[in-house]
């Protein structure tokens, strides 16, 4: 069980966890509980139930077949109906509430809540694309928390990638429980049922992938090394909660919230198998691959997951992290330069600063530039490039990361209304001078 019989030892408590991305595991609470020689005996023992957790098509391939076997004190179907409840701020793909155009647009950080508010009751939509219902595109969320829920939320619209930026998470899900920390991110796929807790104020990102599971990118000519390590990506071992108390249970589907009041907690899955699950990872990890000789490369090097879409090499969306590392080109602007992509870019700020921005995007806050908007480094940051001594330099006490999608993102209603949103976005890029040709 949970230590404390509800959900663990509190956040930040040392926790074993499995390694290995993709990885076949298999884990148990209590020592007999995994059938052994088959998935579904016809009496499975400790008088549990097995039921498939099926994440694609039976007949995917098995190099992307995603599926677990969970034995758990009461079947996923043992409850009433659910009822629709009030989304608050959490939108869903098609979402056409604003129109961002060819602007670009950034917001200063999401403020902490005053009253209590748990990580469900903090998330607000900034943006999405595609739709959810075709299983295309994402929505990007911010969240803001003050205190532990005491319900259980899942998302069947979409798998949720969190990307903590102030205060460590502690996910109890029915896989077992996952810490996770600023400068760590977690995956829990779409419908998993999971519970967070905090201490004291949090805040971070979170992306919710409408399309294809997140994978590991392929290497091509990088070699069977580098960028992100799949021994590096950690899966929770079998914890359950054996109580028998009034849980509500909160799930996202077809862009609505649900709620329905359990007579237990559906966090009682005793042991599990297969190679679908929660995961974490540090991107402290993460093998940066850069340039030793001149010119900024792409960066599609910094590509730490992705989720791929039915264009080959073009993504439903990857996450692309800019962490601590060597900048060593010789005669050459060493930040992003300016450009034009057609790919849409939602970026944020984990800690320290972004090369290509002087002030203004800080920890907590966040940018958006959609398809082919012109973006580059601000005035400031150009001029201290081509000004510096190019030597070897390394650029720590940074980490920025990007959601990135071939569909062009829509911001919400809140978002184009927020406070937070700078008016005077654009002036970071006045005053130029012209060349002299």
């Amino acid at each position: 069980m949970f230590p404390d019989g509800r959900r663990g030892a509190g956040v930040g408590a040392e926790l074993r966890y499995l390694s290995g991305f993709g990885a076949h595991h298999e884990t148990e609470a209590v020592a007999g509980a995994l059938p052994r020689g088959q998935n579904s005996p016809q009496k499975v023992a400790l008088g549990l139930y097995a039921e498939q957790l099926s994440l694609t098509a039976f007949t995917a391939p098995r190099a992307q077949n995603l599926r677990s076997w969970l034995y758990r004190r009461r079947p996923s179907a043992m409850h009433p109906a659910f009822r629709r409840v009030e989304e608050g701020l959490l939108r869903t793909a098609p979402c056409r509430e604003a129109d961002a155009g060819p602007n670009r647009l950034r917001w200063a950080p999401m403020a902490m809540p005053r009253k209590a508010t748990d990580f469900l009751a903090g998330l607000a939509t900034i943006a999405t694309n595609g739709d959810a219902r075709m299983q295309a595109g994402v929505g990007v969320h911010l969240y803001a928390a003050n205190r532990p829920m005491d319900r259980v939320f899942a998302c069947h619209d979409g798998e949720l990638l969190l990307v903590p930026q102030e205060g460590a998470l502690e996910l109890a899900t029915e896989f077992g429980r996952l810490v996770v920390a600023p400068g760590e991110i977690a995956v829990v796929p779409r419908g998993v049922k999971f519970r967070v807790a905090v201490e004291g104020p949090a805040r971070g990102y979170a992306c919710e992938n409408y399309g294809a599971a997140l994978r590991l990118p392929e290497l091509g000519p990088i070699g069977a090394n580098g960028l992100a390590n799949p021994r590096d990506f950690l899966a929770p071992v079998a914890a359950f909660d054996g109580r028998d108390a009034p849980t509500r249970v909160v799930v996202k589907s077809g862009g609505h919230l649900w709620a329905a009041d359990y007579a237990h907690s559906p966090l009682d899955v005793v042991a599990w198998h297969g190679n679908a699950y929660p995961y974490k990872y540090d991107l402290a990890r993460f093998n940066a691959i850069n340039t030793v000789s001149f010119d900024h490369p792409d960066p599609s090097i910094f590509t730490v997951l992705t989720s791929p879409s039915d264009a080959a090499g073009t993504a439903n969306v990857d996450f692309v992290v800019f962490p601590p590392r060597w900048m060593v080109a010789e005669h050459t602007f060493r930040p992003p330069w300016f450009h034009r992509n057609v790919m849409s870019e939602f970026m944020g700020l984990v800690q320290g600063e972004y090369d290509a921005k002087q002030g203004g995007f800080v920890p907590g806050g966040a940018s958006l530039h959609n398809a082919l908007a012109a973006h580059g480094p601000d005035r400031a940051s150009h001029d201290a490039a081509v000004a510096a001594r190019l030597e070897p330099r390394y650029l720590g006490g940074t980490l920025a990361f990007m959601f990135e999608s071939r569909y062009a993102f829509d911001p919400t209603a809140h978002a184009m209304n927020s406070p937070r949103l700078e008016k005077d976005y654009d002036a970071v890029w006045d005053g130029f001078p012209g060349g002299e040709p």
